[in-house]
């Protein structure tokens, strides 16, 4: 069985850390400084393990309050493990805590080539594209009454 998990501010986040590195740093080019950044400590991270023995972790993300809104973002999975629903399961996990801690809507600057994938789950673009760490993005927004509860496993 899949499973995820929440971590807070004092839990270990080496696994984290780890799959941000190979995601971001290694395979898309974004240097460490502006991966991790001072939003870490402020956030909730979301873990999820495949479902082996091991319990390998293979996808991670983040939400945090920035004083006005709800924001998701560094949603990864490792290359090696995408296309299984990993990601999919690790963007409700963190939603829902938004949703469960108050918030109205979730926003996400998601990568330009993700927005179809963020789409199946109820979030909205808005706004004009622009770049972060080198990459196009563009704001998106789910709203708690239009947010998609089941996986889109087909």
């Amino acid at each position: 069985m899949v499973q995820g998990k929440y971590l807070y501010y004092g839990d270990d986040l080496s696994d984290v850390y780890n799959i941000r590195r190979k995601v971001f740093v290694e395979e898309q080019g974004v240097s460490e400084k502006e991966e991790f950044d001072e939003y870490d400590d402020l956030s909730i991270h979301a873990l999820v393990y495949d479902n082996s023995e091991n319990k390998k972790p293979v996808a991670t993300g983040r939400v945090y309050n920035d004083g006005k809104n709800y924001r998701v973002g560094r949603i990864a999975v490792l290359k090696e493990e995408r296309g299984k629903y990993y990601g999919d399961f690790i963007v409700r996990l963190l939603v829902n805590k938004a949703f469960l801690s108050g918030a109205e809507e979730v926003i996400i600057n998601a990568q330009v080539k993700a927005v179809p994938f963020y789409e199946k789950i109820g979030f909205i673009t808005y706004g004009d594209i622009f770049q972060e760490a080198g990459i196009d993005h563009i704001a998106m927004k789910v709203l708690l009454h239009s947010f998609c509860k089941k996986c889109d496993k087909k």
